[in-house]
């Protein structure tokens, strides 16, 4: 009988290639750091981690940024710090619907150029040709070494980079990392937008929180969940999927075809369509839109031991009293210990959110930087 993966012996590839991401994921979450305090702070020998700096400087992704502050006994040790330009990624957001964004970023997630193309209306294979085509022009266009290529695209998106049901473009089983890694010459990484944002939102915005749901509310509604530092998608990829949760039976009817969903309450089109009516306050619009994402949200708060809720979304809508409301339906439908030390806060960059997902979807494959 043939051994399980759980019992395959680790080779010295896999451990120098874990030792290398370790180095780079301490770089990236931290100040400019010695060889020895390197040493110290991975529990690596000193002579292992001078041999992968070595190696890490000789690629550029890591440079030395001078020596350490006066204070210490003998020479200063010199420091060392992760290249942010040493390589570009090209990040992809599908999940506006109307236009497809692209841009390329340098590995601290700044954009270094932008641009976005409208869909006209487009659906199906015409949309995917627009996706394929600014992928291309975007990595032609660095003017450094392109790592891969990052997209966020709404509906059920499988591992393998596989939409499984896009409702907006009407995909279904299309392989957009494949179609994307026919026009480019480096790996493509596909994710659902929400998971996309979520990894963003730890890794550029709070990496030492491991416990988080990001919520997306735009044209739709949907949340990337992580769990003990994992992104969690599910047997079928739709953990997260809380945008056609029933809120209100006798509610609107849905793009889905069903009365009620979360998203005809607390979708931007929804909302502002409300806010627009004369007759209603547009404190109160907002907070029936928070409360009633709270509720969907307390039992995965509590179910799942959250730290954290982050909302990504404009900020007129997600920030102040929906932000207050969701909060304290949240609260009110959880047992107070499971919100005692609970956080819920708008995303940082939170109109970038999906490009920043698309550069950490990348990071993480390619130099195992979480």
């Amino acid at each position: 009988m043939s051994a399980g993966r759980g019992a395959e012996k680790a080779l010295p590839a896999h451990t120098r290639q874990a030792n290398r991401s370790l180095i780079l994921r301490t770089l990236f979450h931290n100040d400019p750091m010695s060889r020895a305090d390197l040493a110290r702070a991975t529990d690596l020998t000193r002579v292992s981690v001078s041999r992968i700096v070595d190696d890490l400087s000789a690629e550029g992704l890591v440079h030395e940024s001078g020596p350490s502050p006066e204070g210490r006994v003998g020479k200063p040790s010199t420091l060392i710090a992760l290249n942010p330009d040493s390589y570009h990624v090209v990040a992809l957001d599908l999940s506006a619907h109307a236009e497809i964004t692209g841009a390329i970023m340098n590995l601290d997630g700044d954009i270094v150029h932008s641009v976005s193309v409208p869909t006209d209306g487009a659906r199906g294979a015409a949309v995917l040709v627009k996706v394929c085509a600014l992928a291309s022009a975007l990595v032609k266009r660095s003017t450094v070494r392109v790592l891969g290529v990052g997209v966020g695209s709404p509906g059920v998106v499988g591992t393998d980079g596989v939409v499984r049901e896009a409702v907006a473009f009407d995909w279904h089983d299309v392989d957009v990392a494949a179609a994307v890694a026919a026009v480019v010459p480096v790996p493509v990484h596909v994710a659902n937008d929400a998971n996309a944002a979520a990894l963003a939102a730890r890794t550029y915005g709070q990496p030492g929180v491991d416990n988080l749901a990001l919520v997306r509310i735009g044209q739709g509604i949907g949340s990337g969940v992580i769990v003990g530092g994992v992104l969690v998608t599910g047997a079928r990829f739709t953990a997260g999927e809380i945008g056609h949760v029933l809120v209100d039976e006798g509610g609107e009817v849905c793009r889905c075809g069903r009365r009620g969903c979360l998203e005809v309450v607390a979708a931007v089109p929804y909302i502002r369509q409300h806010l627009a009516d004369a007759e209603t306050s547009s404190d109160d619009v907002l907070a029936e839109a928070g409360r009633a994402l709270g509720r969907v949200l307390a039992p995965v708060v509590a179910a799942l031991g959250l730290e954290q809720v982050v909302l990504s979304g404009p900020l007129d809508i997600v920030a102040g009293v929906f932000l207050d409301e969701t909060r304290a339906a949240i609260e009110h439908h959880s047992l107070a210990i499971v919100t005692d030390d609970f956080e819920i806060r708008v995303a940082v960059r939170g109109e970038d959110i999906v490009l920043l997902g698309g550069t950490a979807l990348v990071i993480a494959e390619q130099l195992g930087i979480r």
